[in-house]
């Protein structure tokens, strides 16, 4: 695995390979999601698939981007290459693998993981059956998925197989989602800051007007023929001020997204070593930041999940069902102090 790699950016893959990462190709990283381990032995599903219909069993949790992304955001769950002492630029991606081996490797990939569950003692054996048959691609795990140059050939390359696309960007990358021939089934722009000034300080970006090009990211939502998402990292004691709450409600009329997320920012991996537990909040918090919101924009808070800590405002009433939806679609039980203590990086995501 550790051969197809460039050798710069072993000593940073290694890691990630002691962090279950699995790669595809030389630049491509699929991880088993928690909620896809919560839904084949105990049988509950994660928020996407209350609100929209994904059955988390059957969701590739995958980056085409690994090692490389534009901010470096203080909340992030990701290593680093200046972590290990590496220098390299994480701005540009100077090799990458065709679409079509990215696919079919994520694919394999995945069903790798779930080959672990036959014969699990608590495993469900018509989830596992249904696992193997992935029917959904989550772009997001680490790194900045639109720096893939070849983006909508991946995308289109997914959905021949099968598959629905959800993409989570930061959207510095506008002339990309501008020029996509093939959109996702979702498109997602990750926001924690409101403005220049505190998007300087908290997601710290790595290329010049950053903030400008998420905005003109911002401006194009209403182009898409797919639906749209903010979703907004609540970082307690940061972004739940009057003023960042209101900077968020200028963006939202300004984007007029088809739905807003306020999910809790959960204190895991390297973010650790840049913010305190403190910062993560409750789901209280996150309920009276989404109903300043909610006031602030006239976008209607339409329902929450308490196990992700994320509460959904709808533009158009009841989501749109991208998924075929999990078997109940039970809710998590709201778990109790230290709930979080033992999840690995992308948990809840």
């Amino acid at each position: 695995m550790l051969a197809r790699i460039p050798e710069k950016f072993r000593p940073l893959a290694e890691i990630m390979i002691r962090q279950k990462y699995h790669f595809v190709g030389r630049h491509t990283v699929v991880k088993k999601c928690y909620w896809t381990h919560t839904a084949i032995v105990e049988g509950r599903f994660c928020y996407k698939c209350k609100f929209y219909g994904i059955e988390s069993h059957r969701d590739i949790q995958m980056s085409p981007t690994a090692f490389w992304c534009w901010n470096a955001c203080l909340h992030c769950w990701r290593i680093r290459p200046q972590d290990l002492g590496i220098d390299v630029d994480e701005t540009q991606m100077p090799f990458y693998d065709p679409p079509e081996l990215i696919a079919e490797g994520i694919i394999e990939a995945h069903r790798r993981i779930i080959s672990g569950y036959y014969g699990h003692p608590r495993a469900d054996p018509r989830m596992v059956e249904e696992a193997m048959n992935p029917a959904h691609v989550t772009m997001s795990l680490t790194g900045e998925p639109t720096l893939y140059p070849l983006l909508s050939d991946l995308i289109r390359e997914i959905h021949k197989r099968g598959m629905s696309t959800f993409i989570v960007t930061r959207g510095v990358r506008p002339d990309i989602l501008a020029n996509l021939d093939e959109e996702p089934s979702q498109l997602y722009i990750s926001l924690e800051s409101w403005d220049k000034k505190s998007y300087s300080e908290f997601n710290k970006p790595l290329v010049p007007r950053a903030w400008e090009l998420t905005l003109e990211t911002l401006d194009m939502l209403p182009s898409f023929s797919s639906p749209t998402v903010i979703r907004i990292t609540h970082v307690k004691g940061w972004n739940d001020t009057e003023e960042a709450i209101r900077g968020f409600a200028k963006l939202v009329e300004r984007s007029q997204p088809t739905y807003v997320e306020i999910k809790a920012y959960m204190w895991v991996g390297a973010s650790r070593e840049r913010l305190t537990r403190m910062n993560m909040p409750s789901m209280d918090d996150v309920r009276q930041f989404a109903q300043k919101l909610s006031e602030l924009t006239g976008y209607p808070i339409y329902g929450e999940s308490r196990s992700s800590r994320v509460v959904l405002l709808s533009s158009i009433g009841k989501p749109i069902r991208i998924g075929e939806g999990c078997p109940g679609e039970r809710d998590t039980l709201h778990r109790g102090p230290g709930e979080y203590d033992n999840l690995s990086s992308e948990d809840l995501y």
